[in-house]
């Protein structure tokens, strides 16, 4: 299964192809955290404020334009919503979120904003929705976020230019959920450097990778952590073995050390970001410079509530 879902580094460079002129490689952007200088790679600047375009626009571009006509729908915590609402907007069609009631407020705002129809579910009958494969019973064009071959293959180009921009990285930290990200740009970077490390980040609160690496299957854990775009409670059983094959380590964090992470990434490099972005760089932390070489951390996203990054932040507090 791993080997099936694994893309192969000819397929990267045709969805860098194809995404020329719609998704603009973002930079490395060096920081020093303390113990020594990492690179960011820093997704912000992306259409919707993070990485899920790449993956997302890749998939509905290749579709067949028949079932595109249809609409296009997923399910996401925020950030795969807002990516599938602007690349329905690109293609005119139709893009409809499965999104659990307690997302973020600011992403569900944004779905609407950029032409999208979030609905909004209790998370257990969304990952019911998931494990039944509730989508085969819809007219929608279905894009998954975690399993979809051609997702994976557009966050891959993430990879291909870390691959260009640090060709001599040793480390790179990717923040896991569902895990199409770190399938994605892992097989990227192994197969355009080889023996490059990665480490999978997971916050303490909703530690799934972890979990299903350590029972050999996936297992569903609970989900307590203001990372919101990885709180995701069970691996798919279909991406696990790929996830296994390609993570060298798992990196838990606990939720103080994200908010820390939060708070440096705001007061020393000017970057807002959502738990979830803050999470590698929280390991980076952690591991330290000796463990980790010269090392590349992945900040996928800034959409975070404005009332919880005050609090972190100490806003307004005497």
């Amino acid at each position: 299964m791993a080997e099936a879902l694994a893309p192969r580094l000819e397929e990267f460079e045709a969805a860098a192809r194809l995404a020329e002129g719609v998704l603009a490689p973002t930079a490395l952007v060096p920081f020093d955290e303390g113990t020594g200088a990492v690179s960011l790679k820093v997704e912000l600047d992306q259409p919707t404020g993070s990485f899920k375009p790449r993956g997302v626009f890749h998939a509905v571009a290749r579709m067949d334009p028949r079932a595109r006509a249809r609409g296009i729908s997923t399910v996401s915590a925020g950030n795969t919503a807002k990516a599938l609402a602007w690349a329905g907007s690109r293609f005119g069609v139709a893009a409809r979120s499965l999104m659990p009631v307690g997302a973020p407020r600011t992403k569900i705002e944004a779905v609407r904003e950029l032409g999208g129809t979030p609905v909004l579910v209790e998370r257990d009958e969304l990952f019911r929705f998931l494990r039944e494969a509730g989508w085969e019973d819809e007219p929608y064009a279905f894009v998954h976020p975690w399993t979809d071959r051609d997702v994976l293959v557009g966050h891959g180009t993430l990879g291909l230019e870390i691959a260009e921009q640090a060709p001599d990285v040793e480390t790179v930290f990717v923040p896991v959920g569902g895990g199409g990200l770190l399938g994605g740009v892992g097989s990227a970077l192994r197969a355009a450097l080889g023996g490059v490390r990665l480490v999978a980040v997971e916050p303490a609160g909703c530690p799934s990778l972890s979990a299903a690496l350590a029972a050999g299957e996936p297992v569903e854990v609970g989900c307590e952590t203001i990372c919101d775009g990885v709180a995701v409670p069970a691996i798919a059983a279909a991406a696990l073995p790929l996830l296994a094959r390609l993570t060298d380590e798992v990196v838990v964090v606990e939720e103080e050390e994200v908010r820390a992470a939060i708070r440096a990434l705001a007061e020393e490099a000017g970057l807002i970001v959502e738990g979830a972005g803050a999470l590698a760089l929280a390991a980076a932390r952690r591991v330290g410079a000796a463990g980790r070489g010269r090392a590349v951390c992945l900040v996928t996203g800034g959409a975070i509530d404005e009332e919880l990054l005050e609090e972190i932040l100490g806003v307004g507090r005497a």
